[in-house]
């Protein structure tokens, strides 16, 4: 499939290309979308020979369109999440293709990290670490930004061109870049909405800022206060008696969010895992949706499809108003998800933003070894014989 993200100030297509199939089983249909590793499988799926509609499993956003034979599908894909008319031409072809044409193993090899800087020398200047492999001109790899990371993408290099894409029914990345020696010059485009600039160096062992340092607790405050209702409508404090002398992790997170999605997978295994030895997670969402009954449907079609075993509560839509208002003790939440780790005396030990997801490779999955360590540290910790009522 082929998603054109051309905008008014372009002059030609602007091709985002990404991988699916459709099959039918017992008369239910199904589409996968391939990104590098990842398959993500849509069961919300009407495909005839008059109409097509596919909405993937957790986001809001879908494609509707029609056949115009038995091998090709035209159509829109509609993020009502952005407005009522954002909407993106695509067609799709059957049969077997690669994801972009060309891939070639000679030229630049873009294999290893990359220092990265998005929208460079504008006040909205990022850094990013690029992190990919390559076989045999077939590209995969992310960026991993200090608010999450870009997940899985997958492309080709060929000659001195790097092309990157990933396509998840929420988000849509392109990514292109030419290859000048070890250095990246290149353009990244989400959907139609957002085209920024990028550079990068070559350079092995590369680190953005230390994630645990970039969200506080303001001093002074502390989140005794925190009172939100869960999808059932009912107040859910983590200083609940049910909570108390437990180590507890509030999980700020979206169900738009895919960095969400890769951290809510961890946080259900490490609960399965330690809630019998005293670890809760609560979930607090901040949704898109303005109407808090759309975002609490969206909340709880995303806490079925996720198998999310902890209390997922409503915290009102995502934006800095709503934010402050409920957390008024956090001091510059950067990123969806945040998570604030609370020992079993209510102390507020760490506080993480973002989440180096599975597509990072191995930076994932030192992140999941230190924090399970760190989670089986705080387990260790003998509970207060009376556990406080405050978390300070």
């Amino acid at each position: 499939m082929e998603l054109d993200l051309r905008t008014d100030s372009d002059e030609r297509a602007v091709i985002l290309p990404f991988l699916f199939d459709l099959r039918a089983d017992s008369g239910a249909w199904t589409m996968r979308i391939h990104n590098g590793e990842e398959l993500l499988v849509a069961d919300d799926v009407i495909a005839t020979p008059d109409s097509f509609f596919a909405r993937p499993p957790l986001f809001d956003p879908f494609l509707a369109g029609k056949p115009l034979s038995d091998s090709v599908i035209t159509g829109y894909w509609y993020n009502p999440l952005r407005g009522p008319d954002y909407r993106v031409p695509f067609i799709a072809r059957a049969g077997a293709a690669p994801r972009f044409a060309r891939a070639s193993s000679t030229g630049t090899d873009p294999a290893g990290e990359w220092a990265c800087r998005f929208m460079p020398g504008t006040p909205y200047e990022y850094s990013a670490l690029g992190i990919f492999e390559n076989d045999g001109g077939i590209v995969t790899g992310t960026f991993a930004t200090e608010t999450g990371d870009y997940r899985f993408l997958e492309g080709t290099t060929t000659g001195d061109s790097l092309f990157l894409s990933a396509f998840d029914g929420s988000h849509a990345y392109l990514f292109t870049a030419a290859l000048r020696g070890d250095s990246l010059f290149g353009l990244y485009r989400s959907g139609i909405h957002s085209t920024e600039p990028w550079t990068a160096l070559r350079q092995a062992g590369f680190r953005l800022r230390d994630p645990d340092s970039l969200t506080f607790l303001k001093p002074g405050h502390n989140v005794s206060g925190l009172v939100l209702p869960d999808l059932g409508g009912h107040l859910v404090s983590p200083v609940d008696a049910r909570f108390r002398g437990h180590v507890r992790i509030l999980q700020l997170m979206g169900s738009w969010c895919s960095n969400c999605m890769d951290e809510t997978i961890l946080f259900n295994d490490l609960y399965r895992r330690l809630h019998p030895q005293g670890l809760d997670v609560i979930a607090i969402g901040f949704e898109k949706h303005p109407e808090p009954e759309k975002a609490r449907a969206a909340l709880e079609r995303y806490r079925v499809r996720m198998g999310v075993p902890y209390d997922v509560l409503y915290g009102g839509r995502a934006g800095r108003e709503s934010v402050a208002e409920q957390l008024p003790f956090l001091d510059r939440l950067m990123s969806y998800p945040t998570s604030i780790f609370i020992d079993r005396a209510g102390n507020v030990r760490r506080i993480h933003t973002g989440f180096y997801g599975p597509g990072t490779g191995k930076h994932h999955e030192a992140f999941k070894r230190e924090l399970t360590a760190f989670l089986e540290t705080l387990l260790a910790e003998p509970a207060p014989e009376q556990a406080v009522g405050s978390l300070r």
